[in-house]
């Protein structure tokens, strides 16, 4: 297996060291557009790296809506949310484009924290930024109209898939996705 040094998360926090045991027990996965990942309710049994591609990280919220709780990007952790006491995952990941994760098992991800300090570090400094942005989107929720938590979201949304040279967003979103980010209505 070719490891993505650049692109995924485990690889760029672990020590050189750890690379051959990373190698043995990661699977690389090719993504599909619309394939899950995971989904909620499941038992957490692995982490997912993404190397390349895009996907969303979405709840159930009622009977048929959901609610994107963020986009992945090259480089993010997927699955991570699973840890805890229920040890399930509370979200689904569904890939918006064709792509590669890394995949490991929740044991194997134990290891590395414990093996590596810089690794243990980089996630918990991932779950803090990941705590303050779900402040401030509840803040948001509160706080702000609905063309404010548009244009929030739209702003977000450009800061992952970033724009072309007419500051257009490279990604083609659909308008529900959008409006599921934002916490808002389709109409």
């Amino acid at each position: 297996m070719i490891l993505d040094h650049l692109h995924c998360f485990l690889c760029r926090h672990s020590l050189p060291e750890w690379y051959d045991a990373i190698a043995a027990r990661a699977e690389v996965l090719p993504l599909k557009k619309g394939q899950v990942l995971f989904t909620e309710g499941e038992p957490a049994t692995h982490f997912y790296f993404l190397h390349s591609g895009t996907v969303k990280v979405h709840k159930q919220w009622g009977e048929a809506k959901d609610l994107i709780i963020k986009f992945a990007a090259p480089g993010d952790v997927l699955g991570h949310r699973g840890m805890g006491r229920e040890q399930h995952f509370p979200v689904t990941a569904t890939a918006l484009e064709p792509g590669t994760a890394c995949r490991i098992t929740t044991e194997f991800f134990l290891s590395s924290l414990k093996m590596n300090n810089g690794l243990a570090i980089s996630m918990m400094m991932l779950y803090a930024t990941e705590l303050q942005e779900a402040e401030r989107k509840m803040r948001n929720m509160v706080h702000m109209d609905v063309k404010g938590r548009i244009a929030d979201a739209l702003l977000t949304i450009r800061s992952v898939f970033g724009a072309d040279g007419e500051g257009n967003i490279n990604n083609l979103l659909t308008k529900q996705d959008i409006s599921s980010f934002a916490g808002t209505t389709y109409e």
